[in-house]
């Protein structure tokens, strides 16, 4: 049996547990339940896909957008103002590169997620 300070020291130097960190990596920070609409970066960075994203903003006004925050300007830049005139809540995620080196965005990343952050959605729209 593990004292309390044998569980101490192992939080300590292994961190937290986390659930399904791979999975939350790919999705933003999102479990992929939750997710309602999932695009990649080379799908977000084509802006025909924009009409598509507002319909999923207008129809899930309670479900929350996250950004890739190393899209290209023009892409990003859309998405915010697509948020903003709909009154979206959204972050935009970008994780600073502090003991690993940051590998270059693919095409196939995500570049931007709709999730509820609450409960598991019943139908997903893209994945």
């Amino acid at each position: 049996m593990m004292t309390s300070v044998e569980d101490y020291l192992k939080q300590n130097v292994f961190g937290k547990p986390q659930l399904k960190p791979d999975e939350r990596k790919k999705f933003l920070g999102n479990f992929q339940e939750r997710v309602a609409l999932a695009l990649t970066v080379a799908q977000t960075n084509n802006l025909a896909n924009l009409p598509m994203v507002e319909k999923v903003m207008q129809r899930n006004p309670q479900y929350h957008l996250y950004l890739n925050g190393r899209l290209n300007d023009k892409a990003r830049q859309a998405v915010i103002k697509l948020a903003v005139q709909n009154n979206f809540a959204f972050t935009i995620m970008e994780q600073a590169n502090m003991r690993t080196a940051t590998k270059d965005l693919s095409d196939q990343d995500m570049g931007l997620v709709i999730a509820d952050d609450h409960q598991a959605i019943k139908k997903p729209v893209l994945l």
